[in-house]
């Protein structure tokens, strides 16, 4: 799968694409992440700008139109192994629709995300008009740009891919996985006891079936306080009876 990320500050994603599973991914040729610098769609003039200030007046800048979208249209150029029209275009804006699980396991099916990182007052309506993005966020909140939601779409698609994690099962536990509405439960390892604090005797018996509903049962109930709200009508269906 192939990321190109579209951002006026390519290196901050150097120390993000150099470590964990992301960087055993890259090197596995599992995933491919292209950084391209939108400045290098400015006009060629020394400060080679990429924002002015807004027509009507206001606070800030916008991104200009003009180098975005011809930055958008070389990127997408430069991968022609790509079925035409399968690149999916996203910007990452508070405006946009909230991320979620499901929408990472959407995203997981493409062969290509572009993802435009805004900053500043974000980008000139006429890109959204022209290039009709999918504009997402990550959250009700607002970022100074749009890198770190581009890293954490980048987190939750990765992991999803064939191959990625060494045990597959991961993704299926995980907590909003494929439909799953429950959060995850407490797990323990080594030591046993800790300044009093033990791992409860049933996942030390080796039942498998008093540990898969002991799971269960605390999936809800940790759900049920902390989440009520994905339980929806069902918050007093405990699923381990």
């Amino acid at each position: 799968m192939r990321f190109d990320i579209v951002t006026l500050f390519p290196a901050i994603f150097d120390g993000y694409l150099s470590q964990g599973l992301l960087e055993k991914a890259i090197q596995r040729e599992l995933v491919d992440v292209q950084r391209h610098n939108l400045r290098d769609w400015a006009p060629d003039t020394p400060h080679r700008p990429v924002d002015d200030k807004p027509f009507g007046g206001g606070p800030g800048m916008l991104i200009q139109v003009e180098p975005t979208v011809r930055c958008v249209e070389d990127v997408q150029a430069m991968e022609t192994s790509s079925p035409p029209g399968s690149t999916r275009r996203i910007v990452l804006t508070p405006q946009g629709k909230r991320f979620d699980q499901p929408m990472a396991e959407e995203f997981a099916t493409s062969q290509r995300l572009m993802l435009l990182c805004g900053r500043y007052e974000g980008f000139d309506q006429r890109v959204m008009d022209i290039l009709q993005p999918e504009e997402v966020s990550v959250g009700d909140f607002v970022l100074n740009g749009g890198e770190v939601a581009a890293m954490v779409i980048i987190d939750a698609v990765v992991r999803l891919l064939p191959g990625v994690l060494g045990d597959e099962q991961s993704n299926i536990d995980d907590s909003f996985s494929r439909g799953n509405r429950l959060l995850e439960f407490p797990q323990y390892t080594r030591p046993r006891e800790f300044r009093g604090h033990k791992v409860p005797d049933v996942l030390l018996g080796g039942n498998h079936a008093a540990i898969a509903k002991w799971r269960a049962e605390q999936s809800h109930q940790r759900t049920l306080q902390r989440r009520s709200d994905l339980l929806g009508d069902q918050t007093d269906n405990n699923p381990s009876k």
